[in-house]
């Protein structure tokens, strides 16, 4: 007969023994999982209010490490030269000039009257020939420089008038013009053209009578060095020395 009493216990430990070394093992890989898992989180797993976007990556900081702040600069740009706006003030000078100015225009206009006021003088004050009325009979067909001197000599004192051509009052052409016309000889009421209708001949040969002839003005020869001539408002017509080598003599007639 067998024993039945050491059979039945020895079959029954064994199988309790590896329940409980499958749940061992259960336990240990699942924390062994787990500490590996957390192992492998990013450093800011384990700040709090890592995830606020205060603490994330920004777009500058993405850009510095990005190397993406690079400028480049030409080489010109050291040598270009700035400079600052400034402001002006009008000088002293600046001020004293424009017065001046406005003061000669003053002047200038109150010439102008008194030359008008003088030419209204002198158109009412002379009934005597003209230049015109001359050159359709002149007193003198005969002409010859000594007789034109002469003749020109007799208006000394006649005062100076601008655009005068009777005894009443003379210009510088004006005064030439009314003297040649006493000859037949018309000329024009300007210095210059009067200058271009004639000949030049050198200062050695000038004889009195001959033209004296400026760069705006004239007169007539007068010998040793002078001049008559209608000279400037508020003169008269007179004989005085050349003051100038700027001239050239011209000669009428050849």
């Amino acid at each position: 007969m067998a024993d039945v009493r050491s059979t039945a216990p020895q079959n029954s430990r064994p199988k309790k023994s590896r329940r409980r070394g499958s749940l061992g093992n259960i336990v240990v890989m699942t924390l062994a999982g787990g500490l590996v898992a957390t192992m492998a989180l990013p450093a800011y797993a384990f700040a709090p209010g890592s995830t606020d976007t205060q603490y994330g990556a920004t777009e500058s900081t993405e850009l510095i490490k990005a190397d993406a702040q690079n400028v480049k600069v030409d080489a010109q740009a050291a040598t270009v030269s700035v400079s600052r706006d400034g402001f002006t003030a009008t000088t002293k000078e600046e001020l004293a000039a424009a017065a001046a100015a406005v003061a000669e225009a003053a002047a200038a206009e109150s010439r102008r009257q008194a030359a008008a006021a003088a030419m209204t003088s002198y158109a009412t004050s002379y009934s005597g020939p003209s230049v015109s009325d001359y050159l359709a009979s002149p007193p003198y067909p005969n002409y010859d420089l000594s007789s034109v001197f002469s003749v020109a000599s007799q208006y000394q004192g006649v005062p100076y008038v601008y655009g005068g051509a009777t005894p009443a009052g003379f210009d510088c052409s004006g005064f030439v013009m009314y003297v040649y016309a006493q000859f037949g000889i018309g000329l024009p009421h300007s210095s210059t053209g009067q200058g271009a209708a004639g000949t030049r001949i050198s200062l050695a040969d000038a004889q009195p009578g001959d033209l004296v002839i400026m760069d705006g003005h004239d007169g007539f020869y007068a010998g040793n060095g002078n001049i008559l001539h209608a000279p400037y408002e508020g003169a008269s017509v007179r004989i005085q020395p050349l003051w100038t080598s700027d001239y050239y003599i011209v000669r009428l007639g050849i």
